[in-house]
């Protein structure tokens, strides 16, 4: 189950303003700001090129993404056992139990993943599966697997 999000890092009194570094040089030389600003959850940026990049916690971010968007998995019956799915992903999974099923999924979830980042990326009716990319790969196994089952 998850908890309630906590921060690990309590802000300082004097960490409240937001960091937003204009070069790359810049983010680099206040490297551990932007890394704290991110830990406690202020907004961090990088401008290089005219487009900004976001620094965030990675467990901050899969917290906000699950609770954003439920997983939507549907599970089926099957016979002597269950598979799942999830609509609209190519990611399906089976197992003798539910628990084996989920299993199955993560599994087929973090292969999905893989080969999001190495090529589906490029495909258009992949690419709005960034979110999904996130939680998958930032996401723990048992994180997964609550998501999964809507814990």
């Amino acid at each position: 189950m998850y908890a309630v999000y906590t921060p690990f890092k309590q802000e300082t009194p004097m960490a409240t303003a937001s960091v937003n570094y204009g070069s790359v040089r810049e983010a680099r030389d206040h490297f551990k700001d932007l890394l704290d600003a991110a830990d406690e959850g202020r907004p961090a940026t990088v401008t290089r090129d005219e487009r900004r990049v976001a620094a965030v916690d990675a467990d901050r971010l899969v917290y906000f993404l699950t609770r954003l968007h439920p997983s939507g998995v549907q599970a089926v019956a099957d016979g002597d056992g269950w598979s799942l799915f999830l609509p609209g992903v190519p990611v399906a999974a089976d197992g003798a139990t539910i628990e084996e099923a989920v299993e199955e999924m993560v599994d087929a979830l973090r292969d999905y993943a893989e080969a999001w980042t190495e090529r589906l990326r490029l495909a258009p009716n992949h690419e709005d599966n960034w979110g999904l990319v996130q939680v998958v790969t930032l996401a723990s196994d048992d994180q997964l697997r609550n998501w999964l089952l809507a814990v």
